[in-house]
C-alpha cells in the first residue's frame, strides 16, 4: 500500500489506485467508506489530505456521485473526513482512533515486538560500564556538561570514520543523545515550515515524524532492490527544490538493501549541487553480514553540504543513549547552538562506556556479525518452509527482513 506525505493533495486516480481491491459485500458506499477509513487508519493515507471532489472520485471509481456523497458523509460522521468551505475535504483522525489497531486478543506474552530492530547487550558491554564507572571520578570535578561530547568518546568516533576511509578531526564530530536527536537537530537546521525534505519510501518511521513536527514535507522516492532510485530521485530533487535529502544507503530500515557503488558519486554530487543538505544515516553500517559496504555515500566528507549520523544503538545496546553527527566544522557548530535549545549535553556515563566499548569493537562487531547472521539464516529458512508463498530476499546485513506478502 502506497504511502503519501501528509499536507497534500490526492488525484482522483493515484486515490482509485490506493483503494484497489475496496469492494465487498454490502452496500457500495459503505464498503468503499471502509477502504478509505483503512487507510487512514494504516498511515497509508496520511491526515491532513485534500481529497478529490465527489464528481471526480466518482468518475475514477466508475461510481454514481450519490454513493461518493454518501460515503464522505459516513465519514465525516465518524470524524475520518473534516469539510471546509473553500479547503474541500481532508483526511483526519477522530479522537480515540489509533493507527496502530490491535489485529488478535492474544495475550501479550505471546506476542513478538517486531517494531524495534534492536539488538540485546554484548557481553562486553558489563566489563565497560565497570570501567567506565572508574573512569568517571576523573570527571566528577566539573560541571559535567560537554555539548559537543566527550573528546575521548569525540575523538574515537572520528577514528572510525578514518577507518572508513573518510578523513574525519574530531571537532567534525558532534555526540547526540542517541541518532534520533541527530536526525532532529539536522532537519531542524536545514528545514523551516512548507520546507520540502527528500525520503526514502519506505523508510525510517520516526524520521518521518521528525520532518512533518518541523512543518515541512516529506517528498518520497521509492526504494528498490539496489536501493533508492537514484534517476527519480535526482529528478525529485530538480522538480521540488529539497532543503533536506535524508537516506539510509546501507542496510536500509527496512528492507535492508544497498545503494549500489556505481551510483553513489552521482547521487551525491547532484544533491549538494542543488543547495540541499545531504543527510547519510549510517547507523547499520558496523552489522554487514555478507560482502563489504561500498565506499561511504558521504565520499571524502568534505564540504558543508553533507552530513553523516551513527549511533551505538545498533552495534552495540540500544540501552545507550549515544549517537552523534559527522559535518564540517562549520554545520557542527550551528548545531551545537542549536542542541543547547534541548539538552545541552548528553550523559557523561553513557559516553565513557560507548568510549570503552570502542576500544574493543572489532571482536565486538565480530561476534554480533556471526550471531545475526545465524539468526537471519535461521529465519529465512523456517519462513521458507512455513510459509513459501512469501517472498523473502536475504539482506546483506543490518536488523529487518522485508518481506514480499
Amino acid at each position: 500500500m502506497t504511502v503519501l506525505p501528509a499536507d497534500r493533495t490526492v488525484s482522483s486516480a493515484r486515490l482509485a489506485d490506493l483503494l484497489e481491491g475496496w469492494r465487498g459485500e454490502g452496500p457500495a458506499y459503505s464498503a468503499l467508506a471502509g477502504g478509505l477509513r483503512a487507510a487512514v487508519l494504516a498511515g497509508a493515507l496520511p491526515t491532513r489530505t485534500r481529497l478529490p471532489s465527489e464528481r471526480d472520485l466518482a468518475a475514477a471509481l466508475g461510481l454514481s456521485r450519490t454513493t461518493v456523497s454518501a460515503t464522505y458523509d459516513l465519514l465525516r460522521t465518524e470524524g475520518f473526513l473534516i469539510s471546509r468551505q473553500g479547503s474541500g475535504t481532508i483526511t483526519a483522525l477522530p479522537a480515540g482512533a489509533s493507527r496502530s489497531p490491535r489485529f488478535t486478543d492474544l495475550p501479550d506474552a505471546h506476542l513478538l515486538d517486531l517494531t524495534k530492530a534492536a539488538p540485546s547487550a554484548p557481553p562486553e558491554l558489563a566489563n565497560a560500564c565497570a570501567l567506565a564507572v572508574d573512569d568517571l571520578r576523573h570527571h566528577l570535578g566539573g560541571h559535567g556538561l560537554e555539548p559537543l561530547g566527550l573528546p575521548v568518546l569525540r575523538a574515537a568516533v572520528a577514528q572510525w570514520y578514518i577507518e572508513r576511509g573518510i578523513p574525519t578531526d574530531p571537532e567534525q564530530i558532534l555526540i547526540t543523545t542517541g541518532a534520533q536527536q541527530a536526525i532532529n537537530l539536522l532537519i531542524n537546521l536545514a528545514a523551516r515550515r512548507g520546507d520540502r525534505v527528500v525520503v526514502e519510501h519506505p523508510t525510517y518511521p520516526n524520521a518521518i515524524d521528525v520532518v512533518t513536527a518541523a512543518g515541512a514535507r516529506p517528498v518520497p522516492v521509492p526504494v528498490g532492490e539496489h536501493g533508492v532510485d537514484v534517476d527519480l530521485l535526482l529528478a525529485t530533487v530538480r522538480a521540488s527544490d529539497p532543503r533536506v535529502v535524508y537516506l539510509v544507503p546501507d542496510h536500509h530500515n527496512p528492507t535492508g538493501s544497498v545503494l549500489a557503488e556505481q551510483h553513489r558519486d552521482r547521487l551525491r554530487h547532484g544533491v549538494t549541487a542543488s543547495g540541499a543538505l545531504l543527510v547519510v544515516d549510517e547507523v547499520f553500517a558496523d552489522l554487514t553480514l555478507g560482502a563489504q559496504l561500498p565506499p561511504s555515500l558521504l565520499g571524502d566528507g568534505t564540504g558543508s553540504q553533507v552530513a553523516g549520523i551513527g549511533s551505538a544503538s545498533k552495534s552495540f545496546w540500544s540501552g545507550l543513549r549515544v549517537g552523534w553527527v559527522r559535518a564540517s566544522r562549520e554545520v557542527i557548530a550551528r548545531l551545537t547552538t542549536q542542541r543547547a535549545r534541548a539538552d545541552i549535553s548528553s550523559s557523561v556515563l553513557d559516553q565513557l562506556v560507548v568510549a570503552r566499548l570502542m576500544q574493543v569493537r572489532t571482536g565486538l562487531l565480530a561476534r554480533r556479525r556471526e550471531e545475526l547472521r545465524d539468526r537471519r539464516d535461521r529465519l529465512v529458512a523456517q519462513l521458507g518452509e512455513l510459509l513459501p508463498d512469501w517472498t523473502t530476499p536475504v539482506p546483506a546485513g543490518g536488523l529487518s527482513l522485508w518481506i514480499d506478502l
